[in-house]
């Protein structure tokens, strides 16, 4: 469960929550999972988004969705990849996977995702659109599953290209041809 060290979290952000910051806090290891003291919790309604960059490409296995046993659980997740700065009004796409949650007061359950789908993930967004029938959602915990890879920078190639040859440029010994003048 370390893809944690590998989210960027200047970047992370949670649309939604209570508490500024807080959903940054729910991203953490696996051993640390059952410290209640970190949680976020939604503020106007039930829904929450995670917009979730990473450090580099990541191949995304599998999540761990850790609530309260009671109805703050959310109750659907909705994975969405490579869309930054996703808002709630992008929700309403068809996302490349959605899973219908239990209860985990543990953090044992774990969700495996689409494979082929999340292959080459940079950037995930993780959407909670309801819970369990509270006023609004709390998340202690949630792990994220895969491989990373570094990121590939596509640096600037500086290149001349000649309009037509020079003849100069190209000289080779073997193949210069030889010419004879008869005066």
């Amino acid at each position: 469960w370390g893809l944690y060290l590998r989210i960027d979290r200047q970047r992370l952000q949670c649309l939604n929550e209570r508490r500024e910051g807080s959903g940054a806090l729910v991203f953490r290891a696996w051993e640390e999972r059952g410290d209640r003291a970190q949680f976020v919790e939604s503020d106007d309604d039930e829904e929450l988004l995670f917009n979730v960059p990473f450090t580099g490409n990541v191949k995304l296995k599998g999540i761990i969705v850790m609530g309260e046993d009671d109805g703050t659980h959310p109750a659907e997740m909705r994975l969405f990849r490579n869309i930054p700065h996703m808002s709630f009004d992008d929700t309403a796409r068809e996302p490349e996977q959605t899973f219908s949650l239990n209860r985990d007061p543990t953090g044992e359950l774990e969700y495996p995702t689409k494979i082929a789908r999340f292959s080459n993930v940079y950037h995930l967004s993780i959407h909670f659109p309801k819970n369990f029938g509270a006023e609004t959602t709390k998340i202690f915990y949630i792990g994220l599953k895969g491989e990373w890879t570094e990121a590939h920078r596509h640096e600037v190639t500086i290149c001349n290209y000649e309009a037509s040859a020079n003849p100069a440029d190209h000289k080779l010994e073997q193949i210069t041809p030889q010419t004879h003048f008869i005066s």
